[in-house]
């Protein structure tokens, strides 16, 4: 059972992820310089270089092109706290373009050298100011930029590197000494795409990075089940609940680096029912914004973290530092639940006009809406051939409602789940 010992990560929930880099600047579209041809990428915009085969040469020389002039790391910090509702941040320190978006001495490919600003250090200050958790995500395999790193080859389908042990030694671990060392408050490294790193090579660099910073938790994809907790794939979640600590990394819209082609934003609830149901079964949920090159999150995408943000602060207790619910006997459209020891939160996501719940054998002690502390008429009764059951009646602002939660206080400290009989 995967296990981070880190209280803060068990009771966060709901992170953000940070994809920001040179393929901000091209948004989805690459104008190949020696023909003028232009072509859009068909996968995820981060990928761009690899996926249109573009000279990295010619990619390098994007650096002269990124001006984050618009990014305020203490104002992007305070929103996503306090409008957000996220407790912790995570951004591609490096993704697999090699670019840099700090200052490295090991490599000139960085943020400081093209634009003359640190954006890590900005943030990191930032989440130090909000009391916000930092993390950095950090391609440790493929490296576009070096010639000895992985590159996933898409014409025959086979990973390509040279001496991936140079890269390994000259590069991935001597940046992710800097990282650890000069930026004191990263607490989280979310690694990525291991390609074809023995589990040898995995547990050298766990080991590096827990010799420089022991309590730093590293993410399930650094492959070989070596991580401090299980990383599903990407929009996925797992079906039944899982046991120990895990996440689900996950978009907005179809792409993580910013892509102007890309308007098929998630509808709010959508996302909320989504965060609601990783929380019910004990993970934690870490929602992507990939930001315009001027470092502005494209408006669409703010609305929608707006609305989730709004329901997630309003139910703060029913969400952070919750326990996983185990399996309730049948699925109830528009419900989902959380937990804490004598309280089970029924979150309503579909207009209904009172909330009742078969077969929940506990003892009831009371109900209130969470976000208002506003006490209901609640019973426990028996009905149909045996069957338990809670009813809960709302108030007339409710009913036909959607997108609140409602606390059920239990005598028990773990919800009685029964079977259902026919």
């Amino acid at each position: 059972m995967a296990d981070t010992k880190q209280q803060w990560y068990k009771d966060a929930k709901y992170g953000l992820f940070i994809h920001w880099g040179l393929y901000s600047i091209l948004a989805g579209e690459w104008k190949d310089p020696k023909t003028g041809e232009v072509t859009k990428t068909d996968r995820i915009a981060e990928w761009i270089e690899n996926n249109l085969n573009i000279d990295k040469e010619d990619y390098r020389k994007l650096k002269d092109e990124f001006h984050p002039d618009k990014f305020d790391a203490d104002m992007f910090v305070k929103r996503a706290k306090e409008q957000w509702g996220v407790k912790y941040i995570v951004l591609t320190s490096k993704h697999h373009e090699g670019f840099a978006m700090y200052d490295s001495k090991v490599s000139d490919f960085n943020v400081v050298k093209a634009a003359g600003r640190d954006i890590l250090r900005e943030l990191s200050d930032a989440c130090k100011k909000y009391d916000m958790t930092m993390g950095i995500y950090y391609s440790q395999a493929q490296d576009w930029d070096d010639d000895n790193a992985y590159k996933k080859d898409y014409e025959d389908k086979n990973e390509w590197k040279p001496e991936f042990r140079t890269y390994f030694d000259e590069k991935c671990k001597p940046q992710l000494k800097e990282l650890l060392e000069n930026y004191d408050n990263i607490s989280l490294i979310w690694f990525d795409t291991p390609m074809g790193m023995t589990a040898d090579e995995a547990q050298e660099l766990r080991d590096w990075v827990k010799g420089i910073k022991p309590d730093c938790i590293i993410s399930g994809r650094i492959g070989h089940q070596k991580g401090d907790y299980m990383t599903t794939g990407d929009n996925f979640i797992p079906r039944l609940p899982y046991d120990g600590d895990w996440e689900v990394p996950a978009t907005v819209n179809d792409t993580w680096g910013y892509n102007k082609y890309d308007t098929n934003w998630k509808k709010p609830d959508d996302i909320l029912n989504l965060l609601l149901k990783i929380v019910g079964r004990g993970g934690n949920y870490l929602l992507n914004v990939g930001p315009m090159a001027d470092g502005t999150v494209p408006e669409a995408c703010v609305e929608v973290m707006n609305e989730v943000g709004k329901y997630v602060t309003e139910n703060a207790e029913a969400i952070y530092g919750t326990k996983n619910v185990g399996i309730y006997p049948y699925e109830i459209p528009g419900i989902e639940f959380t937990k804490r020891p004598h309280k089970l939160y029924v979150h309503v996501l579909a207009p209904r006009y009172r909330v009742e719940l078969l077969n929940i054998g506990n003892q009831l002690k009371g109900a209130y809406v969470v976000s208002t502390g506003e006490k209901l008429p609640c019973r426990a009764l028996k009905c149909c051939e045996g069957n338990s059951m809670i009813e809960v009646e709302l108030p007339e602002k409710l009913q036909g409602a959607k997108n609140y939660c409602v606390c059920l206080e239990l005598e028990e400290e773990e919800p009685i789940f029964e079977a259902i009989i026919d």
